[in-house]
């Protein structure tokens, strides 16, 4: 039997508001059985363990990870340039744990780009970008995903700011471009 079902009886019976045609009397109404709403379960609180939060960090971390190869996907989908994946995880007070940098030869290709990125990680991984910005001139297209943090640049604008050196200290994570894609 459900466990609802007791409640929702007794409030179809509140709500009706015709009176019953015929009244028991008072010797019949103790004499009655009593019907008895079913124990309720007591909820069991579960055990606190060192390994399950090992565990949980683990599942954030391969999260994160699915979410920077569906980006590189998105790169590799409209012939991104130089890709570099740079794991910030490491780094004490660093903004996110990887950036992933990546070169367009024209405004139309990092438009394309960083559209390409959007739409498979939102395919793949159901995730939708924290914010971004550079969209009206296309020369540096900044999408955030809050953990993954995605640089589109035109080539001129990319050798200009040098984020690379900027971020020296990260590890280059390689990947290959032949099972992502």
């Amino acid at each position: 039997m459900n466990f609802w079902t007791p409640q929702i009886r007794m409030a179809k019976k509140t709500t009706t508001s015709a009176p019953k045609a015929k009244t028991k009397s008072a010797k019949e109404k103790t004499t009655a059985p009593k019907k008895k709403a079913p124990a309720k379960k007591a909820a069991v609180a579960p055990k606190k363990s060192t390994t399950a939060k090992a565990k949980s960090v683990k599942i954030v971390k391969d999260e994160n990870r699915i979410l920077a190869e569906a980006v590189i996907k998105g790169i590799l989908e409209k012939k991104g340039q130089n890709i570099v994946w740079l794991d910030l995880s490491k780094i004490e007070n660093s903004v996110c744990d990887y950036f992933i940098l990546c070169e367009g030869n024209s405004t139309t290709q990092v438009d394309a780009i960083a559209d390409s990125v959007e739409f498979i990680v939102k395919k793949e991984t159901k995730t939708r970008a924290y914010r971004s910005e550079g969209w009206e001139n296309a020369l540096w297209i900044l999408i955030d995903y809050v953990t993954v943090v995605v640089h589109v640049f035109d080539r001129e604008t990319r050798q200009f700011y040098n984020l690379e050196s900027l971020w020296a200290d990260a590890d280059v994570v390689e990947f290959d471009e032949k099972e992502l894609s």
